[in-house]
């Protein structure tokens, strides 16, 4: 990497400056790297259907430390899992139902929402008030709330957008569109009928349903 060029007669000193501390910090960047050996495979997905995560390792060749994580992860299995299915919390809320619990056995049932810890797995004895928790972290892939993307990974709540990426923010817009521009609907004052055709839908933003929305076709 060239750092060291003479500098054309008149370059002001602050220019010269920032190349030398642009060229350091690259080369910072390379040798940080270098102590890390490659990434490893990605490992199986936590989940077959309904978005899950899964992970790659990388090992540090270094005899000290090396800076970074050693893993990284990626959503996974972003389809639609069939209804039989069931919600993933609820099942493993359940699998402790042959477990006894001081001395007794109870049908647990899912604790959702919690804003305090949405990645513990806090259940319910179903009809009873007692609460639970099961276990210190859900699986990863467990969504954080119910009416989110945001999955649990590694006990932490993890961002997550319409677009299923990690740290993504994106959203889908009134129309239901992925980071859409809410062009490809209109909004259709009225009583709403059963008869409505297919291409008619319903919004909702903070659980109320608001008007009804003629749907089209996202423009070519």
């Amino acid at each position: 990497m060239e750092c060291c060029r003479r500098a054309a007669p008149g370059t002001p000193l602050l220019f010269l400056a920032f190349l030398l501390l642009s060229s350091r910090a690259a080369r910072s960047e390379e040798d940080r790297d270098s102590l890390w050996d490659a990434w490893g495979p990605w490992s199986e997905c936590s989940r077959t259907c309904g978005g899950g995560a899964s992970y790659s390792l990388r090992r540090c060749l270094s005899s000290k430390s090396c800076e970074g994580r050693n893993i990284r992860y990626r959503t996974c299995s972003n389809v639609d899992c069939p209804p039989e299915a069931g919600d993933f919390r609820a099942q493993q809320c359940s699998a402790h139902n042959d477990v006894k619990h001081h001395g007794q056995f109870y049908e647990w049932l899912p604790v959702s929402n919690d804003p305090d810890n949405p990645c513990s797995l806090k259940c319910q004895a179903k009809g009873t008030t007692l609460i639970v928790e099961l276990a210190p972290k859900v699986l990863d892939g467990t969504r954080c709330y119910t009416e989110s993307l945001d999955m649990c990974i590694s006990g932490l709540c993890q961002i997550v957008g319409c677009d299923h990426q990690l740290g993504s923010t994106v959203k889908e817009d009134n129309c239901g569109v992925c980071n859409g521009d809410g062009s490809t609907c209109r909004l259709v004052r009225g009583q709403y009928k059963s008869q409505l055709s297919a291409t008619k839908c319903k919004t909702h933003r903070d659980g109320q349903y608001l008007d009804l929305l003629t749907c089209y076709p996202p423009l070519a």
